[in-house]
């Protein structure tokens, strides 16, 4: 039996693979990633992929880049792992000092977790917690509102937060209610102004429940898991507007769209929004190893700031929370983007993306193209006159990414809106590669079949 065979095996055997349908799964033969370059992914046979999807929106400068290989290989000659419960360490001391020098204004306490969701959650517990211990408690602000259509990560606060039918629907009986504004989905929405409506909507849940909402939660300039929404500009800066007039708790979730993804280091830069938590994870390591920071301000520190009897310690943490083998890569991370001129250089990458999706808006069967600097979503439809979506069993988008892997780029769908989000260490040679494979397959898929 051949390696891949018995890899195969084994897999089908044993692992459990997330967001997968696992009769699919196991009825053909898994690709298989053994080691990766740049931008580029190879298999256990030696085919190269090009990572479209940056390996699941995390890789920033590329696989293997000699800095970050550098700083992990120098930190594992010091130590591995030592807990932030009672003691600290070197650099998750720098990486805190660092992201609050890069952070919006006002955000200088830094809490380590593991990932995105983790770092969502510990927002939404610091944000509950904060308005019972405040010098003046208000202990009514026990609710949240989000997004329809929104994802935070999938632990069950992050959950009751999060607006996706497919994923959420299930655990509602596990999951706390929240109120849920409208998306401002432009191309979805039946409103001329759907950042207005939105906003509209809401004012109108704040003030229907007054002194009761803890936070707001949104992903600042695009919801990712939701199809890329690319939410109409303008539309943040008035939600955080609209937070400060009823004193409530803003917490952007920068988990998919920070660290360079829009054009800017955060999201937030772009609307001069300072929010009062800053949820991190994916780039923060450039795609290394599992770390997450939740960001926020000296006056939600002071209300936890107290001795062991005061009982205002935030009882949450987690084993591996600032790593030492992460912070090391971050700070290398970080240091790459100065280093390289990665935001400066992205932006001519960011315009030929732009030039090369509108050959994508005049396909049949393109609804929509979406795009907010190196992220965007192509939306495919049956009927492009009226928006009808292909039904759910055509599995269309699913079924180009196949062909696409077949041509040498992996790149991953959410339903039938085609992702595109590869390392900012991209070429515009290389993003032309990516472009022109999804373009071949789609026509093959959506003009072939009808």
């Amino acid at each position: 039996m051949t390696k891949s065979e018995t890899l195969t095996r084994w897999d089908h055997a044993h692992l459990w693979h997330p967001f997968t349908p696992l009769a699919d799964w196991e009825s053909e033969p898994p690709l298989i990633i053994e080691r990766g370059e740049g931008v580029y992914l190879f298999d256990i046979e030696g085919r190269r992929y090009l990572d479209g999807v940056s390996s699941l929106w995390c890789n920033v400068h590329g696989h293997r880049h000699p800095r970050l290989d550098a700083a992990l290989k120098a930190q594992i000659d010091r130590m591995a792992h030592s807990t932030l419960l009672g003691v600290s360490h070197p650099t998750a001391i720098e990486l805190a000092r660092k992201l609050a020098e890069l952070a919006p204004e006002g955000l200088t306490r830094v809490f380590f977790s593991d990932d995105g969701a983790t770092a969502v959650e510990v927002a939404l517990k610091m944000a509950f917690q904060y308005w019972r211990q405040k010098p003046d408690p208000e202990p009514k602000r026990t609710r949240f509102m989000a997004l329809g259509n929104a994802y935070h990560g999938d632990t069950l606060g992050d959950v009751s937060v999060g607006g996706v039918d497919r994923f959420h629907a299930m655990f509602g009986p596990l999951l706390f209610p929240a109120l849920r504004a409208p998306s401002p989905h432009p191309y979805r929405s039946e409103s001329d102004d759907c950042g207005a409506a939105s906003l509209a909507e809401a004012e109108r849940l704040l003030e229907a429940h007054p002194g009761e909402v803890a936070a707001i939660v949104i992903e600042p300039l695009v919801q990712g898991a939701a199809g890329m929404i690319v939410h109409p500009k303008g539309y943040l800066r008035g939600l955080r507007e609209l937070s400060r007039r009823h004193r409530v708790l803003l917490i952007a979730d920068e988990v998919a769209v920070g660290f360079g993804r829009t054009g800017t280091m955060f999201a937030c830069e772009q609307e001069g929004v300072s929010p009062d938590f800053l949820c991190l994870a994916k780039g923060l390591t450039g795609g290394y190893l599992p770390l997450a920071a939740t960001l926020t301000t000296e006056d939600i520190y002071k209300a936890f700031r107290g001795t062991a009897t005061e009982g205002k310690t935030f009882y949450h943490g987690h084993t591996y929370g600032g790593n030492p083998l992460g912070a090391a890569v971050a700070l290398a991370n970080l240091e790459v983007f100065d280093e390289e001129r990665t935001l400066e250089r992205l932006q001519p990458k960011i315009a030929h993306l732009a030039g090369r999706l509108e050959e994508f808006r005049t396909r049949p069967h393109v609804g929509d193209v979406r795009q907010s600097g190196m992220i965007a979503g192509v939306e495919l439809v049956a009927d492009k006159a009226t928006k009808e979506s292909y039904p759910w069993a055509e599995q269309v988008g699913a079924r180009v990414c196949r062909k696409a892997r077949e041509r040498g780029v992996l790149i991953r769908p959410l339903g039938d809106v085609l992702v595109i989000m590869p390392p900012l260490s991209i070429t515009r040679e290389q993003l032309d590669e990516l472009l022109d494979v999804m373009l071949t397959c789609l026509r093959e898929v959506t003009e072939v079949a009808s």
